[in-house]
């Protein structure tokens, strides 16, 4: 397997790192060099893109890829892998290439009032990058289509994990309980997206999974229950309504349901942390919490 993340941020280096040490090939683009030094810590081959030109050095490593990660996210112009491959073939420009995934995200549902979903649900956006989300989408399904290649778009919820957690959080004084009524998220931890892309990659398997916990929650018991595992008070609880946000902050807290992880798990697949208070308590005994 040579795999290449396109896009090697918080959740596509943890899925190359997973896939370098079981003995893959793997690279990743970044638009920084200074994080060129941590994907080559953690066995990605660093490539620099700066998000306009697929440069000879992509193009070359482009030829080797058996199988690809596309997580950068979409804007008004589309998804920039696609926008820049043109009129280019899949086959034309990858042809070694097995499998592709899809990072995309549980937004696509939108709101619906703390109902479950699955991915038989419409995909109802609310936000504007939502709806970039399934215009991409449905550009890969009709790339794949076209190509004869299976195709994993993995719908993911809130994304965290080591150095990105209620932990850190509380310690650097950013931590709040804001309460909506009747408001609940689910979240996912990091490794467990690289877990589900390995799983799903070495099978060669497409189609659409939610990867995302089993325990959807209001975010303020995600809080409470890192404030107890460290010890210390948590923050008091603000209504939402009279909270000072950012414009995107707000518009998470405008949607809400509850995302089945039940397909996924039908193929066997197991989520090392199906909640976040297994995932805390690790992330907190282990010490992993700020690395």
């Amino acid at each position: 397997m040579h795999m290449m993340i396109f896009g090697a941020g918080y959740s596509g280096k943890a899925i190359g790192a997973l896939a370098a040490s079981q003995g893959h090939e793997v690279s990743g683009t970044t638009r920084s060099p200074e994080k060129a030094a941590a994907l080559s810590a953690s066995g990605i081959r660093p490539l620099l893109f700066d998000g306009t030109t697929l440069t000879d050095e992509l193009r070359s490593e482009f030829a080797k890829v058996t199988h690809l990660v596309q997580s950068i996210a979409p804007g008004r112009d589309g998804d920039p892998l696609l926008r820049l491959l043109g009129n280019t073939s899949l086959s034309e420009a990858m042809p070694s290439l097995e499998w592709i995934s899809y990072l995309s995200t549980v937004g696509v549902y939108g709101d619906h009032g703390g109902a479950w979903v699955d991915e038989e649900t419409p995909a109802k956006p609310v936000s504007q990058r939502s709806v970039e989300r399934v215009e991409a989408e449905q550009a890969w399904q009709s790339l794949a289509k076209a190509s004869g290649l299976p195709l994993a778009i993995l719908r993911l919820s809130g994304i965290y994990g080591p150095g990105r957690n209620a932990f850190v959080n509380l310690a650097n004084g950013t931590a709040r309980r804001l309460i909506k009524k009747d408001q609940v998220f689910n979240r996912i931890r990091v490794e467990d997206i690289a877990a589900a892309a390995a799983f799903l990659g070495e099978r060669r398997i497409g189609g659409i999974y939610n990867v995302t916990d089993s325990e959807p929650c209001p975010p303020q018991d995600v809080v409470s229950e890192a404030a107890r595992l460290m010890g210390v008070e948590p923050p008091a609880e603000q209504p939402f309504e009279t909270a000072e946000l950012t414009p995107m902050a707000r518009s998470f807290y405008g949607e809400n349901k509850r995302v089945s992880n039940a397909r996924i798990r039908s193929l066997g697949f197991r989520f090392q942390y199906p909640d976040y208070r297994i995932s805390l308590a690790e992330m907190w005994s282990e010490n992993r919490w700020n690395k």
